[in-house]
């Protein structure tokens, strides 16, 4: 990547309006400059049709963490199908001077026709899994890059801080709530991958809608201010929503919220809500008092700046439910999983492919194609990461011979054919049972939020010619 600067800012493109003009339907410029130049140089070379693997992998978890989950390969996949450079695109290129004539040739017939194996989204993962891997030429995988990172490390990231909440709290569900601290695509993405987490609904509209999602939410603090007092606010929306809806209850004075909503809805009240205060003690004290008026099957509601170690905290009280908001969205002190996109493996002038590494220190890399396993022990649980590696035909032709041995990698793109069965409503299905078996077959150590190392170690396989 060049280090020069501009020497100014290219106009904006606008609508016919004057507005700066809506974000087109193609995904193919949710990426870096330097991956359209590293194409044009390498179609000028004549290495842009080599033969080669990337892989996707983190090389640490963040501190303390025991294991990650991976999540937003649907979304990853439904990107794919709209990565393509059509004329708006293919003409800023070409007014911006991004690249040559024959670099925006190549993009105009631009379409992924290689393959993507990978760990099933939903799966835990640890230090040097090989989470992804895609296969083709050079420039049609080098694309990619971007577009799959800035989505995996975030749904990633999110679905990570999601397992630990939804672990510290057991049974209980947990809802996500955390549209209003995220940027707006952002927020539809964090409620899709808390789901894969175990979470149980959003309160976010749009993810429900394009993923199935159920959908939570019934008034804020300012549906409480609006009206004259509480107990008509109540009345208000009781009379809108039922009974079986959920008060917030603490508005004002907690106890007397209570007793007005039990007024207004009587004992079938759904549940209430509290959000804010010392939430331990309010809920003892509040389940006290809803069984003392008759609302003894009214569910208690607690959100307020959550986390997994106050939820975690929470379990003694007599809590229903857990409303998670701006924790969950920013992965809860880890924002990113620290994943790259490497090139591990190219053509070679003999036509075969051969492996290639990075040295950096501290950013080193491992060459050659791989895939993976997960060693189960005699309880089924979880001991060792296996990271098999090899001459290629002999990884590409691998299976697992060992009963104990449990294969991790999945096709999801074949020629180019995206298996659907990873997409939509759908694919979030399959996720979230990925991640149940998948976190259930971790040592029991895995699920202490404690600082500690991976849950497993990561080991290799070499295989032999």
């Amino acid at each position: 990547m060049s280090a020069e600067l501009p020497s100014s800012f290219p106009a904006p493109t606008l609508d016919a309006t004057g507005l700066p003009a809506p974000v087109p339907a193609s995904s193919a410029f949710l990426t870096d400059r330097y991956e359209l130049t590293m194409v044009q140089a390498a179609l000028r070379d004549g290495t842009a049709n080599r033969h080669c693997v990337f892989e996707v992998f983190t090389r640490r978890l963040p501190p303390g963490r025991r294991y990650g989950v991976l999540a937003g390969t649907g979304r990853v996949l439904e990107a794919l199908t709209s990565f393509r450079f059509g004329d708006d695109e293919l003409s800023w290129l070409a007014r911006h001077d991004v690249v040559d004539r024959a670099t925006i040739d190549f993009l105009a017939d631009y379409r992924f026709a290689g393959d993507i194996t990978g760990y099933a989204e939903g799966e835990c993962f640890f230090p040097g899994s090989p989470v992804l891997a895609i296969e083709g030429t050079f420039a049609e995988a080098v694309l990619l890059e971007t577009l799959v990172l800035s989505i995996l490390n975030y749904d990633s990231a999110v679905a990570s801080a999601a397992s630990r909440m939804t672990s510290a709290a057991v049974d209980r569900p947990c809802l996500e709530m955390g549209s209003r601290r995220a940027q707006e695509h952002a927020a539809v993405a964090a409620a899709r991958a808390a789901v894969v987490a175990g979470f149980s609904a959003t309160s976010n509209l749009e993810a429900g809608r394009r993923y199935g999602l159920p959908t939570i939410g019934t008034a804020a603090h300012s549906f409480t201010l609006l009206h004259d007092d509480e107990p008509s606010a109540f009345a208000a929306q009781v009379a809108a929503l039922g009974p079986g809806t959920t008060l917030l209850v603490d508005t004002y004075d907690v106890m007397q919220g209570v007793r007005n909503a039990v007024a207004a809805a009587g004992p079938e009240l759904g549940a209430v809500r509290l959000d804010s205060g010392d939430l331990t003690f309010l809920a003892h004290e509040v389940r006290g008092l809803l069984d003392e008026l008759g609302a003894r099957r009214t569910k208690i509601v607690v959100s307020s700046d959550l986390d997994e170690q106050a939820i975690a905290a929470l379990a003694v009280a007599p809590v229903d439910s857990y409303g998670v908001g701006t924790s969950v969205v920013t992965g809860s002190g880890a924002p990113t999983c620290g994943m790259v996109y490497k090139l591990v493996a190219r053509e070679g002038r003999d036509g075969r492919l051969e492996p290639v590494a990075k040295a950096s220190a501290r950013k080193e890399s491992s060459g050659g194609r791989k895939t993976a396993a997960r060693r189960l022990g005699a309880d089924s649980r979880a001991v060792e990461e296996v990271v098999v590696t090899g001459p290629d035909h002999a990884v590409a032709a691998w299976a697992p011979a060992d009963g104990d041995l449990r294969e991790l990698h999945v096709p999801l793109v074949v020629a180019g054919a995206v298996d659907t069965r990873w997409t939509g409503s759908a694919g979030v299905e399959h996720a979230v049972e990925r991640h149940h078996a998948s976190r259930a077959e971790l040592p029991r150590g895995a699920r202490r939020l404690s600082v500690g190392d991976p849950a497993i170690p990561t080991v290799t396989l070499q295989l032999d010619d």
